[in-house]
């Protein structure tokens, strides 16, 4: 570390009680759903300790692990009710001890956030009978002996991670039981747990200090809870600074970490977790003014996702600790890019929140443009160096290319890219049209800094064909030329349609009354849809799916249904578009369903369709037959990490492959996903 690195506020050290922190970076508690049997596994452990060894000093696991049977995780979480969970959490914690950082975990119970189908089939509980909109379930109103055995659950999963030598665990208090029982919205209870706010805290109070006898008072115990619901009837500012001085001075609380908004709707959730195009750091103000009120330390973490924000947040004295936890699944090395004045190569987070949206979804946690993030096991973020240097020529610049042509040379080998566009980054270059996704373009940026650091020869405005390639004399091909919108998806009528890239172009003007379908739910329809409703237009948007846009997902589809619902929009499910017909009024749009029975008529002046992209692979049939692999691949050596040694025709000079949209239409991480493990391989 040089004197410069010493002084910088991020990396200086912090005494809770009588743990000492290395640095002010944490990563806060959060669950990427990789337990196996609801247990913190290998994969599980392999995501933690990459952060560890990269330096992060404190790394809090699950959110949140169930103290409960009528808890049960609505995705995968780990079960701290269960006594196996202690010799998982204990390989974990020592595995990040190793390298110096500490390690805590939270618990919760869910309350009415959870389902009564799930598990185990017990009845949610909550202090009321008020169901929560984003998990659907009508809760039994708390009697005393939940409250008696739920305080008790609380205790003992406290003295299991105790036992696993966690160095402090943190309750989840926002959305979940503790919160229900803080807010006037969610607690109908009578006294002693309802009606004024000392009555509302004393459940909280109840399970910490059932914690304190079970572990001691040495044991680190902290609170993420809610300061300000920002909601009618919820908890208010004033009530949250009555309640956090509760906490503190019970002298039972060693730190709070500050939570502001609701999370029982999507657009709650979105609020307190913000997604791409909304505002950095918005809470973190917020977060600071409870210092003014109580004297234990202040943690938070909320789309805090840049070096310098969180610099300024611990430099001005707002925060004693700043979370990072969505940027540490883009880049796990932040911290030893700090140490050794490498910021600039930090890998961004571009707020896609691909991560979030696809645990709410039932996946796991995958980051959008970092694939070796939950999957450490099996592909590590380290690229080793290649044991031959090759000559690889990549054709395309999208985000498949770029990864393919950032690995390739990483790895030692001479790379070349062809891309016909005079810029890189393909599709998400069109993408970024939108202010809301421009934070998109980080992805195409990180990579042509890494290319060009690794010496990568560019060359644009190259449309390449067969002959172009056959004279770079190249020993690995790779084709990454992306697709093209798929419009003819009609019985009749393809040639009065546009796509959705016609609009976000602009080579296509918006109409007057449009109709746009979209099959393929994903972005482009949605951003496609904005401009066309903000150009004045009336709109309708059709999908022949039961729920609209599943490919955009909970969280980032908040942005744009707050935009188009203020529009002339009307937003039509189950139906499909059958064909389109030149009319004396303009289109005929002609609709049916796939649930039969349907004929129904709308006249428009213009129909969008949105069906995702075909290959655009000419180039690729056009080499195979020169290629020693013919353009196979072998799917078991690509995800076994082994080198491609398929030749089917020996008289071949080069391999070839294709990847991305060159192959069928998919996203961007699964584009980044074929160029990092073939690149990986050559």
């Amino acid at each position: 570390m040089n004197s410069t690195a010493s002084k910088d506020p991020l990396l200086q050290p912090f005494q809770l009680k009588h743990l000492r922190l290395k640095n002010r970076l944490m990563i806060t508690s959060h669950e990427p759903a990789y337990p196996e049997d609801g247990m913190p596994k290998a994969k599980y452990r392999a995501y933690h300790v990459e952060r560890a060894k990269a330096g992060i000093a404190l790394t809090m696991t699950a959110g949140s692990a169930a103290v409960s049977r009528d808890s049960p995780p609505v995705f995968n979480n780990i079960l701290a009710y269960k006594d196996e969970v202690v010799p998982w959490m204990r390989d974990l914690t020592d595995a990040c001890h190793e390298h110096g950082a500490a390690v805590m975990i939270q618990i919760t119970h869910l309350g009415r956030r959870t389902s009564w189908s799930k598990a185990d089939w017990l009845p949610v509980v909550s202090p009321s009978h008020e169901r929560e909109a984003s998990h659907r379930a009508f809760p039994k109103k708390m009697e005393d002996w939940d409250i008696d055995r739920i305080i008790s659950d609380y205790a003992d999963a406290a003295e299991r991670m105790h036992a696993a030598g966690v160095d402090g665990l943190e309750l989840e208090a926002y959305g979940h039981l503790i919160d229900q029982f803080w807010s006037p919205s969610t607690n109908t209870l009578d006294a002693p747990f309802g009606g004024a706010l000392e009555n509302r805290v004393r459940f909280a109070m109840e399970v910490v200090r059932a914690i304190r006898k079970r572990v001691g008072p040495e044991f680190i115990l902290g609170v993420r809870g809610v300061a300000d619901e920002v909601r009618p009837g919820g908890i208010s500012a004033e009530d949250g600074i009555g309640i956090a001085r509760y906490l503190a001075n019970s002298g039972m609380v060693d730190f709070l970490n500050i939570i502001r908004g609701h999370i029982d709707t999507d657009a709650g959730l979105t609020d307190v977790i913000p997604v791409q195009g909304m505002a950095s750091a918005p809470h973190l103000d917020f977060a600071a003014s409870l210092r003014d009120h109580v004297s234990v330390p202040i943690f938070h973490a909320a789309k805090i996702q840049d070096v310098n924000t969180a610099r300024h947040a611990i430099a001005s004295g707002k925060l004693d600790m700043v979370g990072m936890t969505r940027a540490h699944m883009a880049d796990p090395h932040i911290m030893r890019k700090i140490m050794e004045g490498r910021e600039d190569t930090i890998r961004p987070c571009v707020g896609g929140n691909f991560c979030l949206d696809r645990i709410y979804a039932g996946g796991e946690a995958y980051c959008i443009h970092n694939p070796s993030t939950g999957r450490e096991l099996t592909l590590p973020h380290a690229i080793e160096p290649a044991s031959a240097k090759r000559k690889v020529l990549i054709v395309g610049a999208g985000p498949a290319g770029l990864e393919a042509a950032r690995v390739s040379a990483e790895r030692g080998h001479a790379v070349t890219v062809l891309e016909a566009a005079p810029k890189p980054g393909g599709q998400i270059r069109l993408t970024a049209v939108s202010p809301r996704r421009r934070e998109m373009l980080s992805i195409i940026d990180w990579r042509m800094a890494r290319c060009e650091e690794r010496g990568v020869t560019f060359r644009f405005n190259t449309l390449a064909d067969e002959a172009t390639v056959l004279a770079e004399n190249p020993d690995v091909v790779i084709i990454a030329t992306g697709g093209m919108p798929h419009t003819e998806v009609l019985q009749s009528g393809n040639e009065w349609v546009a796509s959705t890239w016609d609009i976000l172009s602009g080579e296509v003007a918006p109409g007057k009354n449009v109709l746009l379908f979209d099959d393929a739910g994903d972005h482009p329809a949605l951003q496609a849809a904005e401009i066309i409703a903000k150009s004045g237009a009336r709109l309708e948007i059709m999908t022949p799916d039961r729920s609209f846009a599943p490919e955009v997902m909970a969280m980032n589809l908040v942005p744009y249904m707050r935009s188009l619902q203020k529009l002339d929009v009307t937003f039509t499910v189950t139906f499909r578009l059958l064909s389109v017909e030149r009319c004396a009024e303009g289109l005929k749009a002609v609709v049916g369903s796939d649930y039969g029975g349907v004929h129904k008529e709308r006249i428009v002046d213009q129909v969008i369709v949105n069906h995702g992209t075909l290959p655009l692979d000419d180039l690729y049939f056009a080499l195979k037959p020169h290629s020693s692999n013919l353009g196979a691949a072998d799917y078991a050596a690509l995800t076994a990490l082994q080198a491609q040694t398929l030749r089917p025709n020996p008289s071949g000079t080069f391999q070839l492959f294709r990847i991305g949209d060159a192959v069928a239409a998919r996203n961007t991480h699964a584009a980044v996903l074929d160029g990092l493990r073939l690149a990986r391989v050559l």
